[in-house]
């Protein structure tokens, strides 16, 4: 079940991981911002606070053969006989490469931009005329829908600063009740359920569940630059009974391959966050092939990481026995359990601050070593330039680790969680059919 360990190559091996090799770059210039509030810098942290990845992000849909890139809304369709479907209009042109599969149809443009430095933040759109817009965070960490409602309490600072859902101005809404609650690392929130027809891209999907959230304590929200959040995961991680967004796409039957693929990118200088595109791979955004490592829980995307011994780490191991980590693009950081994040630091030279999170001496980071996971018999390299981040504080250059503390009681842990500071260097292709996830260099 996906072995190999967290480990590397090259010299200085700790326990799990190892740290070693010749090259030596400069640190990575990241900006601040993130998916919620509470990180070290004030921009907040995902569900576990911390770094930042900035630009944009080009949600794509693909029916087989067809793409759509973002900007404009370019929505058809509309009500009929007080109900029924949005169908999308327009072919969306050309094809993406590697795309599995034959044609369904084309996709459409939609807008979609960096938010708070995000780079999984992208339009989901409730179409029936007027068409509803909200922007949300694209999280394999998660698999609830929810925006906020118009029912939400405005004693809550996040309820006057974000987009809200409006029933009354959709023919295609159908009231459900249900109550909803969700708890993400920086947040909690309250709501109710619905039905609505849901368009992500060119791809509509009739009759979706989501929640309208009420309750948005905190700053966490009311901070964010982002609305809501469209949970990529497996069904075992709902919070409620509603089915998740892409297995109602995969129950509609409208992908051939159901498949989705990001490519994150870091650095808002680079004029756009990547891409995500539902239905297809696209083979120009990596290098190599892919390689796959089997799920072993359906619930997140969960993979096995294997036992340190079994590639002669030494003392004090990290990962010993095995363990599992989860690949989610709703986390900034890379987090792993307390003690062995600890152990990792002290060897980076790392100072522990507010959060479970680490500075670094700015001075020493073209010096520090790369990190290598190995997955599926497989390694995943990152040097320093990909897991520090340099952030500007009170005028001064700040350096951030991309790892931090963070301790998933059990039943669900102990957990490492693979967030953005990995999938800014990796393609990662996330396979419902073979319940498995693909990764490879991202160019």
């Amino acid at each position: 079940m996906g072995g190999g360990a967290l480990w590397g190559g090259g010299t200085g091996q700790l326990g799990g991981l190892s740290f070693g090799g010749d090259e030596r770059v400069q640190s990575g210039g990241w900006a601040g911002g993130s998916h919620g509030g509470g990180g070290f810098w004030g921009g907040g942290g995902a569900e576990v606070g911390g770094g930042s990845l900035g630009g944009e992000l080009e949600v794509w849909g693909t029916r087989g053969e067809g793409w759509g890139v973002l900007g404009g809304d370019g929505l058809g369709g509309g009500c009929s006989d007080g109900g029924g479907g949005v169908s999308p209009r327009g072919d969306g042109g050309g094809g993406v490469p590697g795309l599995p599969g034959g044609g369904r149809g084309g996709a459409l443009a939609l807008a979609g931009f960096g938010v708070g430095g995000r780079d999984d933040v992208g339009h989901v759109v409730f179409p029936a005329p007027p068409p509803q817009h909200f922007r949300v965070i694209f999280d394999t960490g998660s698999a609830d829908l929810w925006v906020p409602s118009s029912r939400c309490c405005l004693l809550y600072l996040a309820c006057w600063l974000h987009p809200h859902y409006q029933p009354t101005l959709s023919c295609t809404h159908r009231p459900n009740g249900s109550a909803f609650a969700i708890s993400y690392g920086s947040g909690s929130l309250r709501g109710f359920l619905s039905e609505d027809t849901l368009t992500v891209s060119n791809v509509s999907v009739p009759g979706q569940t989501f929640a309208e959230a009420v309750a948005l304590p905190g700053l966490a929200f009311a901070a964010a630059r982002f609305d809501g959040v469209l949970g990529l995961a497996y069904p075992g991680a709902a919070a409620g009974p509603a089915r998740p967004v892409f297995d109602n796409m995969m129950h509609n039957r409208l992908f051939s391959s159901n498949v989705f693929s990001f490519r994150l990118r870091s650095g808002a200088d680079e004029g756009d966050g990547g891409e995500l595109l539902l239905g297809g791979i696209d083979e120009e955004q990596f290098e190599g092939p892919l390689h796959y490592i089997p799920v072993s829980r359906r619930s997140y995307w969960q993979v096995s990481v294997g036992a340190p011994g079994a590639v002669g780490c030494r003392d004090p191991p990290l990962c010993r026995g095995g363990c599992e980590a989860i690949v989610d693009t709703g986390t900034s950081l890379i987090t792993g359990p307390s003690q062995d994040v600890d152990t990792l630091q002290r060897a980076l030279g790392g100072t522990r601050v507010l959060g479970g999170q680490y500075l670094l001496d700015c001075d020493k980071v073209p010096s520090l070593p790369n990190i290598t996971f190995v997955l599926g018999g497989h390694e995943f390299t990152l040097g320093p330039q990909h897991y520090v981040l340099q952030v500007s504080q009170w005028g001064s250059p700040t350096c951030v680790s991309g790892f931090m503390a963070l301790d998933v009681p059990p039943p669900a842990g102990p957990l490492w969680i693979l967030g953005d500071v990995f999938l800014t260097r990796h393609y990662a292709v996330f396979d419902r059919d073979h319940d498995r996830v693909g990764l490879a260099p991202s160019k």
